[in-house]
């Protein structure tokens, strides 16, 4: 081959492996463009993998964990010697015959043997902590899912209100042409003319207001789930839509009572408190330390034992026993407020939720419609000279308040689902 056909397929590869290069970075910058689109579910399961918060809280099973090894640990034995009469200042008696004869030698181990199954209760009162733990980062989650829900609807709101906004301009942006085309045509005066472009600013302020509330509720969502956890251009999926439930408040009490994470933390507290008093109760047992001693004293191999258990004359561990004690009345305290705090949660969401659903329905109702119907009428008369200006933008007005009204309505009560959800303990409902 030819040098000048080096050349050429040399000047062929480079330009492919240019254009692949190329190719590869147009690519990657338009996927790091596209906008990350997620779910409300996506959300609560990006929030609960990233926020640095749960993490804390998950921090604390594992924490508890190791101090269940620590709290099964049993005593370690301790060794002991010592060497007795050595001549170290007369170095010339320092002879084998002396160290036999004269010197002293003991080798000893003891071990303390706990009494009232202390390990057992050490152990039993590190794993109701644990359970504690467990149920505290269930009722994070809990609070967790709520907050990101809420900021989720929010989003959705300032979407709608944006469309909303935008589609309300686009269609005064054609009242204003027309009015245009009636005052060349005499049909209206110049004052009514800039009646009509001078209320366009309120049209182009609703669509301003409502980018700026889409952006703060996306920056507040994005806190929520966890800044690293989405990128700079992500968006939501997802509209505001009225879903009914039927739910029965008896029925949704009694599932809180078995479901509400800190319930089941409250109950979980008072099975800890008894171990703690149980394990009081062990400490004021007295350990028994033995002691195994081998000695070499003149020439003579003996052994010894020995034992040693503290009279409970004075510290019988009775100031801790009694503290525990009073310590179970708290936690059935603590428990039978959370019980009551549980039910008032799902009795508000409730009503907060059959309230919305009301105000819902009356929107669906027909007042919806009339208000369209209402802007349509008088949107026609005006251009047509059958209406007045100012009835024309009193309609304006009463349909935009309408619309803006129903959506917020909408939010309302999906807010109040999510409540309720809260309230209940579950992601689930009928």
């Amino acid at each position: 081959m030819t040098s000048s056909c080096h050349r050429k397929l040399k000047m062929c590869l480079s330009r492919a492996i240019a254009l692949l290069l190329l190719s590869v970075t147009f690519l990657t910058a338009a996927r790091a463009q596209t906008p990350t689109r997620i779910s409300l579910d996506d959300a609560i399961k990006l929030a609960i993998e990233h926020s640095h918060a749960l993490k804390a809280a998950q921090s604390q099973i594992p924490q508890n964990q190791a101090s269940e090894i620590t709290a099964n640990l049993r005593p370690n034995p301790l060794l002991s010697w010592d060497a007795q009469f050595i001549p170290i200042f007369e170095p010339s008696q320092l002879t084998s015959t002396f160290l036999n004869d004269n010197a002293q030698y003991d080798l000893g181990i003891g071990y303390t043997f706990e009494r009232g199954k202390k390990r057992q209760a050490r152990l039993a009162a590190a794993q109701d902590q644990t359970s504690v733990s467990r149920y505290l980062v269930a009722d994070t989650e809990r609070t967790l899912a709520l907050s990101v829900a809420q900021q989720f609807i929010n989003v959705l709101l300032a979407e709608s209100n944006l469309d909303f906004a935008k589609q309300a301009l686009d269609s005064y942006q054609k009242t204003v042409g027309i009015s245009n085309e009636r005052f060349k045509a005499g049909d209206i005066s110049e004052g009514d003319l800039l009646k009509v472009k001078l209320q366009l600013l309120q049209f182009q302020s609703d669509v301003s207001a409502a980018n700026v509330a889409r952006v703060q509720g996306l920056a507040q969502l994005r806190q929520a789930i966890g800044y690293d956890a989405l990128p700079d251009t992500y968006d939501v999926t997802g509209d505001l839509v009225y879903q009914s439930l039927s739910v029965n408040l008896d029925d949704l009490k009694l599932r809180a009572l078995r479901e509400r994470p800190d319930l089941l933390e409250a109950n979980a507290s008072v099975n800890a408190a008894g171990s703690q008093n149980r394990l009081a109760i062990a400490n004021g047992k007295q350990d028994l330390g033995t002691t195994f001693t081998y000695s070499h004293v003149s020439g003579t191999n003996t052994a010894a034992f020995f034992f040693n258990i503290p009279l409970p004359v004075f510290d019988r561990n009775q100031g801790e026993i009694a503290r525990t004690r009073y310590a179970i009345d708290q936690a059935k305290q603590m428990d039978l407020a959370a019980s009551d705090a549980v039910l008032t949660d799902v009795y508000s969401a409730y009503a907060s939720l059959r309230s919305n659903d009301e105000v819902v329905k009356l929107y669906m109702s027909g007042y919806l419609d009339q208000a369209k119907e209402s802007l349509d009428i008088s949107q026609y008369a005006f251009q047509y000279g059958a209406a007045s200006l100012l009835d024309f933008l009193d309609s304006e007005r009463s349909y935009r308040s309408v619309q803006l009204s129903y959506r917020l309505s909408l939010a309302s009560y999906m807010l109040a689902v999510e409540q309720l959800k809260a309230a209940v303990g579950t992601r689930t409902l009928p």
